[in-house]
């Protein structure tokens, strides 16, 4: 299965990976490298990870603080947001409409 970005969850990966990379360009890969491993792990088997806020599907990092919303379409996985765990629990929900 593939994944589809909303814009926003877009600009969030982007955003954060230029952050990391601006402390230091090696840890700015390694946040790309486990987004992304993120990534195939759901896409591999996108209902292996709980539902927290139905129908969203939540998959943590183990090693920044940022998870992955998303949701299991019949054809794709939609990927909302890429949710620092600090913000505001739900702020990604208006993506949903």
């Amino acid at each position: 299965m593939n994944e589809r970005f909303h814009p926003a969850a877009l600009d969030e990966f982007d955003e954060a990976g230029r952050y990391y990379a601006e402390i230091n360009p090696e840890l700015g890969a390694r946040f790309y490298h486990e987004i992304e491993r993120l990534i195939r792990e759901v896409c591999a088997d996108p209902r292996r990870f709980r539902k927290f806020d139905p129908p969203a599907r939540r998959h943590f990092s183990g090693n920044f603080p940022y998870a992955l919303i998303y949701l299991d379409k019949s054809d794709h996985v939609w990927i909302v947001a890429v949710m620092h765990m600090k913000r505001h629990p739900g702020y990604w929900k208006q993506r949903l409409a």
